[in-house]
């Protein structure tokens, strides 16, 4: 089960300037100074402290504006900056030319490998480039030079890459199980489509968590234990197993001892405040943290989906992904629509 909705790195607008005025330097604040320049207010030396030069250069561009002069990065401040106030980092690939917050922000984190302050301007120059490979070799990734998915990866990572390389017969689904992660999330973070065919010697990217997460109590299960309890708890609440087990096998390749990096976890890939909020609403106790509980209460979860959706399944499944009230008011997102379309794939087929 998802719970958010998009790109790596889209942090709320509002937590970028709204942190601690203490002396630890942030690359969101960075970009905001690198903004506020190339707009013609000085907020100061660019070092990623929210200091208050920072601050009243914001004051005094929001008050030039006629926007609400509070010192905070809201929505219309980010859009009076222009180019220089969007995208977030990870909306959009970046190489030469590019220009925007995302640059300067990733310009900011490649102070370290070589790229000089002066540098730093929001511009994605081939002096940018060349630190984004020394980067890039340093984390084990292609040097290309490039800020993609993987990039953004290992960005959002904290310590060291795990990579597998990709034996002959392997899956994306045999991989997952070998290092009890999720199918789904295996090719998320390779920014692969899940049914698109792996070849031997293609290396991986491992999920944050490979081989360190035990999230279900009790003895490890097969896949037979599994499809069965699917079985039961399908027909107890009313749902099409085929379907269940579709997405089933798409979130956890029926694992039970998956947790994903957002915190999902078992059979059926639900977040803990899911769980219980099936319990709580849904079933009206708690169901045991065992992987017969997780089925439970994700096909009941199921259930719920659909009676919301008043049976359409496709709704049901962007709703289960993405969130029920995100789909109704923002219609479903790119990422969900694959999702969707991946699990219907497997349907009658696991």
């Amino acid at each position: 089960m998802r719970r958010f909705a998009v790109v790596c790195f889209a942090l709320s607008a509002a937590a970028l300037v709204a942190a601690p005025h203490g002396l630890a330097a942030s690359a969101q604040v960075a970009a905001l100074q690198i903004a506020l320049r190339a707009n013609g207010f000085d907020p100061g030396t660019v070092d990623g402290v929210r200091g208050p030069l920072t601050r009243h250069a914001l004051v005094s561009f929001q008050r030039r504006h006629g926007l609400r002069s509070d010192g905070e990065l809201g929505r219309a401040t980010r859009r009076a900056l222009g180019t220089r106030g969007r995208p977030l980092l990870g909306q959009r690939q970046l190489s030469v030319s590019a220009v925007g917050w995302d640059v300067a922000v990733l310009e900011f984190r490649l102070r370290r490998y070589g790229l000089a302050g002066r540098a730093i301007d929001g511009r994605f120059t081939a002096v940018t480039s060349t630190a984004l490979r020394r980067y890039q070799r340093h984390r084990g990734l292609a040097p290309d030079g490039i800020a993609g998915v993987l990039t953004y990866r290992a960005l959002a990572r904290r310590g060291p890459l795990v990579f597998h390389v990709v034996q002959a017969g392997e899956s994306f689904f045999s991989i997952a199980g070998r290092y009890h992660v999720s199918p789904w999330q295996l090719a998320r973070q390779n920014g692969i489509p899940l049914t698109r065919v792996i070849v031997p010697g293609q290396r991986l990217v491992l999920p944050a968590g490979a081989r360190r997460y035990e999230a279900i109590s009790g003895p490890e299960v097969g896949t037979d234990a599994v499809r069965a309890a699917i079985e039961r708890w399908a027909r107890a609440y009313g749902v099409d197993g085929r379907l269940a087990r579709a997405l089933a096998w798409m979130e956890s390749g029926f694992q039970e001892d998956v947790v994903s990096s957002v915190g999902a976890i078992g059979v059926m890939q639900l977040l803990p405040e899911t769980w219980d909020f099936v319990d709580a609403v849904l079933i009206g106790y708690r169901t045991p943290r065992t992987y017969t509980g997780n089925i439970q209460a994700g096909v009941r979860y199921l259930r719920w989906q659909l009676a919301e959706f008043g049976g359409n399944v496709r709704l049901a499944l962007a709703g289960w992904y993405q969130g029920a009230r995100a789909v109704r008011e923002r219609g479903i997102f790119d990422d969900t629509k694959d999702f969707v379309r991946i699990v219907l794939e497997l349907y009658g087929t696991v």
